[in-house]
């Protein structure tokens, strides 16, 4: 079995911003492995809020041993870019020597067409409500917030750019418990339906007191099973992303175990191309909320990316994945 890595750069359609910072590209790592005649692939987004790096992913990956199947991964790698990349390249050479699609070698339905939300980025109100009007016929969206005293308006300028659209917000730890009760019934007023990770995480057990009149999700709070047990009483909602929960095989697990304890579930991606998407499809099947976006968000992507029309995301070709 062999390994290889390779650094790809996608530009975006235009700047895409978060209360962290802007890009206006999306720099993914590529796993291939091939034996004997068949490959498979896999990409992942090292992420600096994890400590992640393209070197530092690409190191562990590079210091695998020669002979693994995914679930020794488990115990050589932990959750994370590296791990995603590969077990999902193992999911894919799998299909491609049996024959068979993903979806169908682990048991699943067979996958469908979903719904997912679109990210506008964060900006002035001005500019959100211009991103808000471009993309009114979206069933989705999902806006970006960066904590300040503009939040509201913020909203108000998505809300009245996309008057029937539903609305999704994600503060990326960027508020406070006051600004949370401060803006929680407003917020609900406009139609906004939850809140992605409020608060820090690690300083998140203030939401045990706090009554959540508006619905939060953990997200960075949020990486595979062994998170969950801290996150009841604090969230309703959880963030499946396959960076950060190590790929497709622990995902399936998070999820199942997820909605066994209670919680909602959203299926949710890195800014990456279509081949990151396409395993998070399966999850994505029957959960909450999807916001599988990254190509929508791209000026370029990979040959036989996935189809996005009325119906949502489509489900991946085999020539891209699984």
């Amino acid at each position: 079995m062999k390994i290889s890595v390779e650094f790809n750069s996608f530009k975006l359609a235009q700047v895409f911003t978060i209360s962290r910072g802007s890009r206006t590209q999306a720099d993914v790592l590529t796993v291939v492995i091939t034996r004997g005649d068949c490959h498979g692939m896999g990409e992942c987004v090292p992420y600096s809020r994890y400590g992640e790096t393209m070197e530092t992913v690409s190191q562990q990956i590079g210091e695998l041993p020669k002979d693994f199947d995914r679930e020794t991964l488990r115990n050589i790698l932990p959750a994370g870019a590296a791990r995603n990349a590969v077990d999902c390249a193992l999911w894919d050479l799998e299909a491609k020597e049996a024959g068979l699609p993903v979806w169908q070698l682990a048991g699943l339905p067979k996958p469908k067409a979903i719904k997912t939300a679109y990210t506008l980025s964060l900006d002035s109100p001005e500019k959100m409500n211009a991103q808000a009007a471009k993309n009114s016929f979206r069933p989705l969206l999902k806006t970006k917030l960066g904590g300040g005293d503009d939040d509201i308006e913020r909203i108000r300028a998505v809300r009245a750019g996309a008057l029937s659209s539903r609305i999704i917000v994600d503060a990326n730890e960027g508020w406070t418990p006051s600004l949370y009760e401060s803006l929680a019934p407003t917020l609900l007023d406009l139609g906004v339906e939850m809140v992605e990770q409020p608060f820090p995480a690690g300083e998140d057990n203030v939401l045990l007191d706090l009554k959540r009149i508006l619905p939060v999700c953990a997200d960075e709070s949020c990486h595979d099973r062994t998170s969950l047990n801290n996150l009841v009483g604090k969230y309703d909602m959880v963030n499946i992303k396959l960076d950060k929960t190590g790929g497709l095989t622990e995902a399936l697990d998070l999820k199942q175990t997820a909605l066994k304890m209670g919680f909602d579930v959203m299926v949710g991606c890195m800014v990456g191309s279509s081949l990151a998407m396409a395993p998070a499809v399966l999850v994505g099947q029957e959960v909450s909320v999807v916001d599988l976006d990254g190509p929508l968000l791209l000026s370029e992507d990979r040959n036989h990316k996935l189809f996005y029309d009325a119906d949502g995301v489509h489900p991946a070709q085999p020539e891209l994945w699984g």
